[in-house]
């Protein structure tokens, strides 16, 4: 299948219905594999790299879940095109620099992926939207044990599954969710909810994982820990904390509706009017005023329909995707920007403005005569 019919589609793991999908965007699991007796690709020579990519390459391919699936060597993908499967969650940055000896294959869903040879000889990747970290190890344990088979994975019994980063070794599992949390950020608790996570060895990252930014109040969540503990045990704790976060995210929600209702309603129906009327917008600008339209969507301000708008423009408003929807690979900055707001003022007219009356008044406060 080729790439232009994959990426027509904004994938199931952000367009789904899955559970506490107003605050969870998506739960991912990824497994780190390699090849015994066979150096690590940043060890290894190009030749090699070669060679353990034909090995494992008809093996991927040959999974039940990669049916019509999308399979292409890095060489072959221009830098456009490597960047959209960046912005997509479907391949790593660090993948998107790989050329001869590396290859991505993934499922027309989106749901599963793999990256041969990026840091590791597999990462295998599953993700689905909302909450549904059993879920996603579930499909990734199954493509795990078929790889098994046709595969010799390098496997220490006291070590677990050996990893070129040490951090990774042992189950060589990284799960995590990403969430949007408008309101702890609103309130000023995010800061206490991220120190409280990393006290308990997780960690959250932004937007695109490790050294990113949380642009348009996004967050990942993941594990730090492979060694040590089960599959099943990291997955069971991340879900416990996720569950702690939604609720804290809930209850700041509700303090703001009922304690601060203008300054809502005020933030919510600015960042309406401008992403409705400007005609240039940068990338994190118009996450950050996203955001405040998915926060109204959740507070019932908007109709559901807009919820699908905006979680379809979270993606389609990133720089590689603008030009490459544009077919305009050499597009500058500007040119983005100017595309971009377009595109969300296309969108977004067929939205009706926020319905502040679904917000309770603030109290009246009476001037003694």
């Amino acid at each position: 299948m080729k790439l232009s019919r994959i990426i027509a589609n904004t994938g199931e793991w952000l367009t789904g219905d899955g559970p506490q999908r107003h605050i969870v965007v998506s739960s991912r699991v990824r497994l780190a594999r390699n090849l015994r007796n066979q150096p690590f690709p940043g060890w290894a020579k190009k030749g090699e790299r070669i060679e353990v990519m034909k090995k494992i390459l008809p093996a991927v391919e040959g999974l039940p879940e990669m049916a019509e699936s999308f399979s292409e060597g890095m060489e072959s993908l221009s830098p456009l095109e490597r960047q959209v499967l960046v912005e997509r969650h479907l391949i790593s940055r660090e993948h998107a620099a790989k050329g001869a000896g590396s290859a991505v294959v993934m499922n027309p869903e989106q749901t599963l992926s793999v990256m041969i040879n990026e840091e590791d000889h597999l990462r295998i990747q599953a993700i689905l939207n909302g909450l549904q970290l059993e879920k996603v190890y579930e499909i990734i344990s199954n493509a795990d044990a078929e790889l098994e088979e046709p595969l010799d994975f390098a496997f220490d019994e006291t070590l677990g599954y050996l990893t070129a980063c040490p951090s990774n070794v042992g189950t060589g599992m990284r799960a995590s969710a990403m969430l949007h949390l408008p309101g702890l950020v609103i309130s000023e608790q995010i800061t206490k909810i991220i120190n409280s996570v990393n006290k308990i060895g997780l960690v959250v990252r932004g937007l695109h994982g490790e050294g990113t930014e949380a642009m348009g109040n996004l967050f990942q969540i993941s594990n730090q820990t492979t060694l040590g503990e089960s599959e099943t045990q990291i997955i069971t704790r991340l879900n416990k904390v996720i569950l702690q976060v939604i609720e804290h995210e809930q209850n700041a929600r509700m303090s703001l509706v009922e304690s601060r209702p203008t300054m809502l309603s005020d933030q919510i129906g600015r960042a309406f009017g401008i992403l409705g009327h400007a005609c240039s917008m940068t990338s994190k600008e118009a996450l950050n005023l996203l955001s405040a339209i998915k926060l109204g969507a959740d507070l019932e301000l908007f109709p559901e329909k807009c919820r699908h708008a905006v979680d379809e423009l979270l993606i389609e408003t990133q720089p590689a995707h603008l030009q490459k929807g544009a077919s305009a690979p050499n597009m500058d900055a500007e040119e983005r920007d100017t595309l971009r707001a377009s595109l969300i003022r296309s969108k977004l007219s067929a939205i009706p403005a926020p319905d502040h009356s679904r917000l309770p008044k603030p109290p009246t406060t009476q001037i003694p005569d």
